[in-house]
């Protein structure tokens, strides 16, 4: 998922509007990419953007309402609040942007959009233009300082980073504060990656390679100069190319799938895995999910780069369990595993409000489940690649330690580690293993 400033496609009120409940939905502990999958299609854009931003700018646009109400406003008038704040912070970080004035004006008519805000609006009104003098002064004035860590992260999450990344930790949340770049990955059997950047070029979209990520060569990433719509992408319905980030990039080029090998991606959805392994070779793909809605997913990628074929089956069933293999062994393994997912914070702001401390053990042992299970599933000599897009080492080097202390035969081989988020790569981990004998 990408997010970008639109044309609106609807009010700016109506959007804020959209926004502040989506934001509401994230706090009750819905995720923010299920609330915007409910939307219309074009009130999507411009929602997603509004909403990311409000998530990611989270902790400086509560200092400015708690600097300005005192006592706590109700949710619904907090998160609308959170929103337009968020489009003040916006303009001051890359003089971009609304007005001040269309800000407070739409704000104060997005409160009439919903019964819960409409008696705040002249709360909203004073608020946002004292707001507006702090973050956005006369020319000549002295401007506030932005935090350098607008983003909120729960003080467990914190403190981890801390304790595991002493100097860099800082680094790490301001990288993922940041909206984050739209990344592509050109289908290999329709195009080099020269061609493509040709016909993005022919189309107006200026684009660069993405050569490497952590000493991994790549051959098929662009990073575009402005995000697009998908629809804008030459091709992209016709299985061109599918947006990707670099670092997830990685998992094909370094499982390195050969034609005829039997391949198991354990944790397919959303399928961008998949897709790549089956852009590189002709091999037999057994694709699995245990989510019967995430699994469509899966099914519609492979249709849209014509990747279907008989060699290619996409199952449901648990990666922990036996119950839907059919006994016959894999060359090689891809393990994604289900993770806490805070490597990929910039693509998906909502997560650190989603997640707590004691999902990390329940998730580590998940983990061990299904590392334990694919195992019994490779064939002497295979490799099994264990990927998470995890910042936490608890679900990284220290699974990768103990699986190998748990099993003689996992010899492990080159690969990254741990990979901290950069401006072209979410973090991730990868451990690849080859199983010597039984």
């Amino acid at each position: 998922m990408t997010d970008k400033k639109t044309s609106l496609s609807l009010p700016l009120s109506e959007a804020i509007t959209i926004a502040a409940q989506a934001v509401g939905e994230v706090m009750s502990g819905r995720s923010l990419t299920e609330v915007l999958d409910e939307l219309e299609p074009h009130e999507r854009p411009i929602v997603q953007s509004l909403s990311f931003d409000a998530l990611r700018k989270w902790v400086r646009s509560h200092e400015l309402i708690k600097q300005f109400i005192p006592k706590n406003p109700p949710p619904e008038v907090d998160h609308l609040l959170s929103v337009a704040i968020a489009l003040f912070l916006n303009e001051n970080a890359d003089g971009k942007g609304y007005a001040a004035h269309t800000i407070v004006d739409q704000a104060v008519s997005a409160c009439d959009n919903y019964d819960k805000t409409m008696y705040a609006k002249g709360l909203v009104n004073a608020v946002l233009r004292k707001v507006s003098l702090v973050v956005q002064p006369a020319d000549g004035e002295t401007r506030f300082a932005p935090d350098p860590i607008p983003m909120f992260v729960p003080p467990w999450w914190r403190a981890n980073l801390k304790r595991h990344y002493s100097k860099t930790w800082q680094s790490i949340l301001f990288a993922q504060a940041k909206r984050a770049p739209l990344i592509l990955r050109v289908n290999q059997k329709q195009y080099s990656r020269d061609q493509y950047q040709a016909l993005l070029s022919e189309s107006g979209i200026t684009s660069a390679p993405v050569e490497e990520v952590a000493g991994v060569k790549l051959a098929a990433a662009l990073v575009l100069s402005s995000p697009v719509p998908v629809s804008d992408l030459p091709g992209f319905y016709a299985g061109a190319v599918s947006v990707q980030d670099a670092g997830a990039q990685l998992a094909a080029a370094l499982l390195s799938p050969q034609s005829g090998e039997r391949v198991l991606d354990a944790c397919a959805a959303p399928g961008g895995k998949t897709a790549h392994l089956l852009e590189l070779a002709n091999c037999e793909m057994v694709a699995l999910e245990l989510d019967g809605e995430r699994l469509s997913k899966v099914s519609g990628n492979l249709d849209r780069l014509r990747l279907h074929s008989d060699k290619v089956q996409v199952l449901r069933g648990d990666a922990s369990k036996a119950t839907w293999w059919d006994g016959r062994p894999f060359d090689k393994i891809l393990l994604d595993a289900p993770c806490s997912a805070s490597g990929i914070v910039a693509r998906h702001p909502d997560i650190p409000f989603l997640r707590r401390e004691a999902d990390i053990k329940s998730l580590q042992q998940k983990q061990r489940g299904i590392l334990e299970q694919a195992w019994k599933m490779l064939k002497p000599e295979g490799l099994m690649l264990y990927v998470t897009c995890s910042v936490f080492p608890e679900e990284g080097e220290e699974q990768a330690i103990w699986f190998a202390a748990q099993h003689g035969n996992a010899l492990r081989l080159g690969a990254p580690g741990q990979i901290l988020p950069t401006d072209v790569s979410d973090g991730f981990y990868y451990a690849l293993f080859k199983k010597n004998g039984q």
